[in-house]
């Protein structure tokens, strides 16, 4: 990076990505919100049998595990579903173990597409959209992307536990974070360079 991308990143705001991680954590707490609530709990197995109907006989297998699976649990899976949303809303806003909650949250969410919104099918006539949880995944790799290329964030608890445990970063960075450069104070120049003192104006040298 020459030095004046390196100018250029230090004078960019630094608040955008974060707002944009923090916004994005209150939409999840938001929806964790509902996921407490009653309905949610006796609608949960319903929802799940119901995106099984008119799905592709090849995906019928898929759907008849789930079933099979969550059926005799189903009251504890819609409190899991509403404890791991709660999880992610809360790191996504405190900024906690960013790429480790990003990952997570992207798999969750696939699998959320691909069992209660039955992959947003079936595509039919009247089919209008592909379901949410697919947008969520895409939202989560776009801010794993952006953390990659924007380093730390300065605005979450990731950054201040970097600072106290080495090994933080492998859990809140996509890459290993750059060394801070020290700032030289004022009038203090780099090693092996001189520093120019100004004259004073109207000072003049006279010779012997």
């Amino acid at each position: 990076m020459s030095q004046g991308q390196q100018a250029r990143a230090r004078s960019a705001p630094v608040w955008p990505k974060d707002t944009l991680r923090i916004a994005f954590g209150v939409i999840w707490l938001i929806d964790a919100t509902l996921k407490w609530l009653p309905g949610f709990r006796s609608s949960y197995m319903s929802v799940i049998m119901g995106e099984a109907q008119g799905q592709p006989g090849w995906l019928r297998p898929w759907f008849n595990f789930w079933i099979r699976f969550q059926h005799p649990d189903a009251m504890l899976l819609a409190y899991l579903a509403a404890v791991i949303e709660t999880l992610i809303a809360l790191a996504l806003i405190a900024g906690f173990a960013r790429k480790l909650t990003y990952l997570s949250a992207i798999a969750f969410s696939l699998l959320i597409w691909g069992t209660a919104e039955g992959f947003g099918g079936p595509y039919t006539s009247g089919a209008s959209d592909i379901g949410t949880a697919i947008i969520y995944a895409v939202v989560f790799a776009g801010l794993l992307v952006l953390s990659y290329y924007a380093g730390p964030a300065r605005y979450s608890a990731d950054y201040y536990l970097e600072k106290k445990i080495s090994w933080w970063w492998r859990i809140a960075e996509t890459r290993r974070p750059a060394p801070a450069e020290a700032l030289a104070p004022a009038g203090v120049a780099p090693a092996g360079e001189a520093v120019a003192t100004p004259q004073p104006q109207g000072s003049l040298t006279r010779s012997a």
